[in-house]
C-alpha cells in the first residue's frame, strides 16, 4: 500500500511526525461537545507558535486564526472539528483516551492535526500565497450548534470568505483514497421522539392493563415500512429506533415507553412525508391498542450540499494526486453541520481514506476500537494545500460582451 501511496512534496513530508505528535496529543484528551476547553487552549498555543495572525476563541470552545498571503487573492476557509464522542476507548493504542468515557472515535483528532499541518505549510509559504485562509476549529460538530455558534462570530467576514473547504477522515476508505461528489452529499439529521402512555398493571392480568411495550414493540415494527413503502425508490432516506425506555421490573406492565430514533432525509419534502407518515402510524397503532403518544422532533442542521462549480475543480486536483481509480463518489447518511458554512458559501467537503487492513487497521466511526492508519495525515495535508492554493488565485474576470 506504502509503495502506491500518491507524492507527497518534501515541505509536508518534513510536517509528518509534528502532524502525528499533535493527533496523539489531542486524542489523550478528547473532550465532549462544548466542553473542549483544554483542546482550545493547545490550539491557541499552536497556532500562536506557529505564527498566524488574529488568533482568538470563538463560538465559546473554539479557535480561529488567519494567514494572510502577500499577493492579492481571494479567503478561502478550511474548517475542522474538534469535539470527541461518549464512547469508552478499546483500541488498545498506546495513547489511547486518558478520559474515562470519552473518546476521539470519530477522527477529529486528525482533523484539528491536518489543519494545523495547513496551517504550518500555509505560514511558511505566505509570501508566495495570494489572498487569506480563514482557519476555523469549530466545537461541537457531534451535539449541535457548533457550526452556527462559528459562523455567528463571524468567521466568514474580515476577510469576507468565498470558498469553504474541509474533510472528514474515513475508516472506510483504503488509504491513498478519496470518496467526493456535487450536491447532496451528507443527510439532514431529524431527532425524534416518540412517548407512549398506556395504563400500568400487573404481569398477571394483562387485561387490566394497556401494555405500553407491546404498543411500543408494534410501532418499531410499523415504522420500518415508511422508507420501504412510502418513500419513492428514487429517494434516499434512513429511519432507525436506536433508543428504547420502558418498565420497572419483569412483573409489573409497564405504564409508559419511549422510543427514540432519527430520521435521515436529503430533501425537505422527504423528510416532511416520513414525519407525518410517523404520526399517522403512530396514531393508528396507539388507538388500536388504547395508549395514547406524544411526538417531538428536530433536525439539527440541513443536508450538506458540495457546490457543484467548486466540487468539480476539486475532482480535477483529485484525479491528478490520487489517479482516477482512487476517487469515489458515494453520498453518506451521516450528518455533519459543516453544510451551514456551505449553505453560506460554496464549497466542497470530502472524506479522506485512512483504512488499512494489510496492517490491521480496518476500524468504524463511534466505535470504541476505532483506528485510523496516520500515513493519512500528510496525504491530507498535501491534497489540501493543493486545492487551497487553487482557490486562493483572484477569480478570472468575466468576458466583457466585446470579447463575447
Amino acid at each position: 500500500m506504502a509503495s502506491a501511496l500518491p507524492p507527497v512534496r518534501p515541505a509536508i513530508v518534513a510536517l509528518t511526525q509534528q502532524l502525528i505528535a499533535d493527533r496523539r496529543h489531542l486524542h489523550q484528551y478528547p473532550e465532549l461537545p462544548w466542553q473542549e476547553h483544554r483542546t482550545q487552549q493547545y490550539l491557541l498555543e499552536r497556532l500562536h507558535q506557529l505564527g498566524l495572525a488574529d488568533v482568538r476563541p470563538i463560538a465559546r470552545t473554539g479557535a480561529t486564526a488567519l494567514v494572510q498571503g502577500a499577493l492579492p487573492g481571494r479567503c478561502v476557509l478550511w474548517r475542522a472539528d474538534i469535539d470527541a464522542l461518549p464512547v469508552p476507548e478499546k483500541s488498545g493504542l498506546p495513547f489511547a483516551s486518558r478520559h474515562d468515557g470519552v473518546m476521539h472515535a470519530c477522527g477529529h483528532d486528525a482533523h484539528m492535526a491536518i489543519a494545523l499541518g495547513i496551517a504550518a505549510w500555509a505560514i511558511a509559504h505566505r509570501h508566495q500565497l495570494p489572498g487569506a485562509i480563514r482557519f476555523v476549529f469549530q466545537p461541537a460538530e457531534e451535539a449541535s450548534g457548533g457550526a452556527a455558534a462559528c459562523i455567528a462570530d463571524g468567521v466568514l467576514e474580515h476577510p469576507h470568505v468565498e470558498i469553504a473547504l474541509g474533510l472528514h477522515i474515513s475508516a472506510d476508505i483504503p488509504l491513498g483514497m478519496i470518496n467526493l461528489a456535487p450536491g447532496p452529499f451528507f443527510a439532514a439529521p431529524t431527532a425524534f421522539r416518540i412517548e407512549i402512555t398506556g395504563r400500568g398493571g400487573h404481569a398477571a392480568a394483562p387485561h387490566q392493563a394497556v401494555d405500553a411495550v407491546v404498543v411500543a414493540a408494534h410501532l418499531i415494527t410499523a415504522l420500518q415500512t415508511i422508507v420501504s413503502r412510502a418513500i419513492p425508490p428514487t429517494e434516499q432516506a434512513v429511519l432507525t429506533v436506536g433508543k428504547v425506555e420502558a418498565g420497572f421490573r419483569g412483573n409489573v406492565i409497564a405504564e409508559s415507553a419511549t422510543l427514540s430514533g432519527t430520521i435521515r432525509t436529503y430533501t425537505s419534502p422527504v423528510r416532511d412525508l416520513i414525519l407525518r407518515r410517523v404520526e399517522e402510524i403512530a396514531t393508528g397503532v396507539c388507538a388500536a391498542f388504547g395508549a395514547t403518544f406524544q411526538l417531538a422532533h428536530e433536525t439539527s442542521c440541513p443536508p450538506l450540499v458540495n457546490d457543484p462549480a467548486v466540487t468539480a475543480q476539486v475532482l480535477q486536483h483529485a484525479q491528478t494526486f490520487f489517479g482516477p481509480g482512487r476517487i469515489v463518489g458515494v453520498p453518506t447518511m451521516g450528518a455533519e453541520d459543516m453544510s451551514l458554512f456551505l449553505e453560506a458559501r460554496p464549497g466542497c467537503y470530502f472524506w479522506l481514506g485512512a483504512r488499512n487492513e494489510a496492517i490491521g487497521i480496518a476500524g468504524r466511526h463511534h466505535d470504541p476500537g476505532f483506528i485510523i492508519d496516520e500515513a493519512a495525515l500528510p496525504l491530507g495535508v498535501e491534497f489540501a494545500a493543493r486545492i487551497i492554493q487553487h482557490f486562493l488565485h483572484p477569480e478570472p474576470p468575466a468576458p466583457s460582451a466585446d470579447a463575447r
